[in-house]
């Protein structure tokens, strides 16, 4: 049955999967190529095998998959279908995907059967659990569901470490695709090489539902991996990638010399961090401009973005359209000053409507408190200038990590840094560094702690710089500063 449908992410994907399959074009490619008359025809039938599964409007639904066409395909269905949808991890054991379900009121759960071993035993008694290959056939179905409803489902786990359910409705959604497919100028001659993980949001919502609205062809990665991602870009055709610094780092030595790309227009960068020195390696590297951008699953995905043809280095880009960002005084919450650093606040129809499970609410009279302080320029360009909770209190003076690790990242010693606090009897906390070290280079302390003292303050020298073959990172490839809190501890 279809169903007359007012405003929604899944209608806006279903009209435009419609005129792409119209001209013939390819939606996904990889391990399958799947067109995207084709892939319209399978988010149809999934639509209605989970309409005929007892899935009503509103209902929070988990995906356990490999990335594929089916999962994409089954998870767009489950949404059309009125459903919450929401990728969970791989791998995930079974108590904690018990515990993520609880906490977001799930109760229905699609497995792949590569990852039905993992998802087995009595602590998933309550889940409704269903096969993914079994929920095909199905005669299409479109639920009437609106701009406030709820879409997705993410979760996120902050400095907590404890996860919280990020709860999005499908006007978030499309605020996003718009302001990003504004930003960027994303079309049908398009080819993204994702590399990212479904159950992160960019994964899904500037990864899948972007280039989906602009008819263009997602070249599927299962997972990344440096050589098989180089030889991708190397077979021709990739337009633009999306990635996480580290990613782009992983890949820098094993570029030929003087290698280029052809086809590709530019990389983009979000999700952590990235020193202006990695930014220009990165760019020299591959020949075309990195686009560095910034957003939280609290505001769906992206907020800030470097356009296309006139990115700034050391910023974060400007404003997406229909989006509000501004900065406060985080004491005082009053707007600062123009050109003073603030407290970044987001505003607008891509909050989400709220955490689920209890946690605190970091949205405070329509604002999205991020905890990272920041900069404009005047020509509103952002800059990340540190982040609150990660601010070094040293004697009762405030360092910000982020002013080291620019300092440490341009040594031509260095190929990666991360900068943490440690408790010290004396002066509450200093800063310690942590450094990857390009190959053949030996580990001098001193001459290190020199440099920064060359160009700043002496209170931002390290007490302690250490050696590390690589920096740890979290399942999205982000630099985890818990861990390396915990290498504190060690001998």
């Amino acid at each position: 049955m279809i169903a007359a449908t007012p405003d929604s992410i899944s209608a806006r994907l279903r009209a435009a999967i419609a005129d792409h399959a119209e001209a013939g074009r390819t939606a996904l490619s990889g391990s399958e190529t799947v067109s995207y008359a084709e892939l319209g025809a399978r988010i149809d039938a999934a639509a209605g095998a989970v309409r005929d599964w007892g899935v009503a409007r509103g209902d929070r639904v988990g995906l356990i998959a490999p990335k594929g066409a089916a999962a994409i395909a089954t998870y767009f269905g489950a949404m059309q279908a009125g459903a919450c949808v929401c990728f969970l991890e791989p791998g995930l054991a079974p108590e904690v995907v018990a515990e993520q379900a609880a906490l977001v009121g799930m109760r229905h759960l699609i497995v792949a059967e590569a990852s039905a071993g993992h998802v087995a035993g009595p602590v998933l008694a309550e889940l409704d659990v269903r096969a993914l290959d079994s929920l095909g056939g199905a005669t299409a179905f479109v639920a009437a569901i609106g701009p406030r409803d709820e879409a997705m489902l993410l979760f996120t786990s902050g400095s907590t470490g404890r996860p919280k359910g990020v709860l999005l409705r499908h006007e978030g959604l499309i605020c996003n695709a718009a302001g990003v497919l504004r930003h960027t100028g994303t079309g049908p001659a398009d080819r993204l090489l994702h590399v990212m993980p479904l159950h992160h949001t960019n994964g899904v919502n500037n990864q899948l539902i972007v280039p989906l609205l602009a008819g263009a062809e997602i070249v599927l990665m299962e997972r990344f991996q440096a050589e098989a991602a180089l030889d991708r870009l190397r077979a021709g055709g990739i337009t633009y990638m999306t990635g996480v610094p580290t990613i782009y780092a992983r890949m820098l030595p094993l570029l030929r010399p003087g290698e280029r790309f052809p086809d590709l227009r530019f990389l983009r960068s979000g999700s952590a961090p990235i020193t202006p020195t990695l930014h220009q390696q990165i760019e020299d590297a591959f020949g075309v401009p990195l686009l560095v951008s910034y957003g939280l699953s609290e505001a769906t995905c992206t907020s800030t973005m470097n356009p296309p043809g006139r990115r700034r280095i050391g910023t974060i880009g400007t404003v997406l359209e229909g989006q509000t960002v501004d900065l406060f005084d985080p004491v005082t919450d009053r707007p600062v000053e123009a050109g003073r650093e603030g407290e970044i606040r987001i505003a607008g129809p891509a909050l989400m409507a709220g955490y689920l499970g209890g946690a605190d609410q970091p949205i405070v009279d329509g604002w999205l408190r991020t905890g990272d302080l920041g900069r404009f320029d005047a020509d509103g360009f952002l800059s990340i200038t540190g982040r609150i909770k990660d601010v070094i209190i040293r004697g009762g003076e405030n360092i910000s990590p982020a002013l080291i690790e620019r300092q440490l990242a341009a040594h031509p010693a260095i190929r990666d840094c991360c900068v943490v606090g440690a408790p010290d009897g004396d002066l509450g906390e200093v800063p310690v560094a942590f450094v990857v070290l390009r190959e053949g280079e030996g580990l001098d302390e001193p001459g290190l702690k020199d440099f920064v003292r060359g160009s700043l303050a002496r209170i931002y020298v390290p007490a302690q710089i250490r050696r590390l073959d690589v920096l740890p990172v979290n399942g999205v490839g982000k630099t985890d500063r818990k861990a390396l809190r915990g290498l504190l501890a060690a001998p």
